[in-house]
């Protein structure tokens, strides 16, 4: 008697609904807020999960998102493919991640411009890369390696640094720039990183979005930092995801919108975790800046065009 094949984990691709992220907010998903994100009347843009967390074959974690899924756009957002890492990118760890972007179909797919790994080691820690010719093709070949498994552009976000490297030879931006050119990835930028590196190294955020390539921007995050001071006193920043976004964030934020025009925007918050109505405060703040700014920028207006 022949036996029938096992039944394939991955999902239907009809079950979901398709199309981009919206010009709208969103909000990284955790759990304990799938039953209240399903039951609210204010109807988020958008999900972002964590690709790490599913990356088994099935249990609790798959059907709470498979009921988000077939409700609201997803995005999946990487933690641990590192991409500058010297070792290379983990084939094993691909192919998971390949499977969870099979899986679920996610209108898209980013992750860090840091490494996070050496042999068979992984720290908890997205570490920084010298901004050099060197490094710069070892990331563009493995954003290639990446971009050729998974069958799609991903989306390559902007570092959180708290030190600088005297192997750089090129400034974060036209590093970054570089990179998106040569590999065909877009762009995620993070305007709290943007605002933590800053402060930690003494430049001006605004000369930094000035230089930042918007026009490949397809994402944005926003998340909370915490202050904390250096060894010789001076302001240190922490990229925490622990608390509201500040008061700076939300003004650089509103200039990014106003130049760049609405674009999906993530509100990450991954410690300490609050109820979901905090959350969902200020993703409707992000809404809020969306819907006043976006529409009228001449990047909005001309990406409508298009």
């Amino acid at each position: 008697m022949t036996q029938s094949a096992p039944t394939s984990p991955i999902v239907a691709a009809s079950r979901f609904p398709d199309g981009p992220l919206p010009p709208r907010a969103g909000a990284g998903l955790k759990t304990e807020h799938i039953d209240a994100i399903l039951a609210d009347d204010y109807r988020i843009g958008f999900l972002e999960v964590h690709a790490e967390n599913y990356m088994g074959d099935g249990g609790p974690p798959h059907r709470g998102l498979e009921a988000i899924r077939a409700e609201f756009p997803l995005s999946v957002h990487g933690v641990g493919l590192s991409i500058g890492s010297e070792s290379g990118i983990n084939p094993d760890h691909l192919e998971r991640l390949a499977r969870v972007v099979e899986r679920y179909e996610p209108a898209m797919v980013s992750e860090h411009l840091a490494w996070s790994s050496h042999d068979a080691g992984y720290f908890n820690d997205l570490l920084p890369v010298p901004y050099n010719d060197q490094t710069l093709n070892r990331v563009v070949a493995h954003i290639g390696q990446i971009q050729d498994r998974l069958k799609r552009p991903i989306l390559l976000e902007n570092p959180s640094t708290y030190v600088a490297f005297e192997q750089t030879t090129m400034s974060e931006t036209d590093f970054i720039r570089e990179i998106a050119q040569k590999s065909g990835c877009g762009l995620l930028l993070d305007v709290n990183n943007v605002f933590v590196s800053a402060t930690n190294h003494g430049w001006k955020p605004l000369h930094y979005l000035r230089d930042f390539p918007l026009e490949l921007v397809e994402e944005i995050h926003l998340a909370g930092h915490a202050e904390d001071t250096d060894d010789e006193g001076d302001p240190l920043l922490i990229d925490a995801h622990d608390r509201p976004v500040s008061d700076a964030v939300w003004k650089l934020y509103e200039i990014v919108i106003s130049q760049a025009g609405a674009l999906p925007t993530l509100v990450e918050w991954d410690n300490d975790v609050p109820e979901w109505p905090v959350l969902r405060r200020e993703a409707r703040l992000a809404d809020a800046i969306l819907a006043r700014l976006g529409p009228t920028s001449l990047l909005g207006s001309r990406h409508a065009a298009e």
